[in-house]
């Protein structure tokens, strides 16, 4: 993990959640020069004090609320209660790169592509930020105390240039709307968007959708088909029920 994690250039480095050291030695060895560790329990917080000293910054607190270095590498074994906010904080600031461990059904939609169940709104937040890619899965006897639950390394490298929509909190209100209802098709979601049959085709049109998208489920569209979508929509159309326009990482990551 801490291979994965080695800068190139200056860039600093954050780990999130240092827990016992095991991360941050790693991190040492490779020849990182003091990095940031961010630790939220106190306890912890104080074993790596004692234990690593003037060679790291310690950083105390939350990794939603803490300041963090600019344009850092960030590397961790993220807390499975706010792993999803916390990669949509760190999307949101365009980290380079990020390496972290989650849990494995958050790694499997950050990878997941078109046609997948594990298909939605944070694999399209993820593409829309960069790009995904998983790494192998670790044994709950990796870690201590073991977890119930599977994990998985997964890397998110930064996309470079600009994002490929205007307004992301408008993509957000696309993708919470029309993945609010995954089991039913485009043609009964889209009205939750665009009021009248005739708009609705020519927009989706506009954004490149298929010809059979009224039959299509909205996991079947790959993410461009959606960025189009958000940039040429105009919010206030709808007809029916629509998700609140928020902010991504305000809620799950679903």
């Amino acid at each position: 993990m801490a291979a994965l994690a080695t800068p190139t250039g200056d860039r600093p480095v954050v780990e999130i959640g240092g827990g016992l050291g095991a991360v941050t030695l790693a991190l040492l060895r490779r020849g990182i020069d003091r990095p940031t560790v961010v630790e939220n329990d106190p306890r912890l917080a104080a074993h790596l004090a004692a234990t690593f000293g003037a060679r790291i910054r310690l950083v105390v607190g939350d990794a939603l609320e803490v300041d963090l270095p600019a344009d850092p590498i960030v590397v961790g074994s993220l807390p499975y209660a706010t792993a999803t906010p916390i990669l949509l904080r760190l999307f949101e600031r365009r980290t380079p790169r990020i390496v972290a461990i989650v849990q494995a059904e958050v790694a499997d939609r950050l990878v997941a592509a078109e046609g997948s169940r594990a298909y939605g709104r944070l694999s399209l937040l993820a593409a829309l930020y960069g790009a995904a890619e998983g790494y192998r899965e670790l044994a709950p006897t990796t870690f201590f105390p073991a977890p119930e639950v599977r994990s998985r390394i997964v890397v998110h490298t930064a996309r470079e240039g600009p994002l490929p929509v205007r307004d992301v909190a408008r993509l957000d209100t696309v993708v919470r709307t029309l993945f609010s209802g995954r089991r039913k098709q485009l043609g009964n979601l889209l009205p939750r968007l665009v009021a009248g049959r005739e708009a609705q085709t020519a927009l989706a049109q506009r954004a490149g959708w298929p010809p059979e998208w009224p039959k299509l489920r909205p996991e079947a569209l790959p993410p461009d088909a959606f960025f189009r979508f958000a940039d040429l929509w105009t919010p206030g159309t709808a007809v029916g029920p629509s998700a609140s326009l928020r902010p991504p990482g305000t809620t799950d990551g679903r």
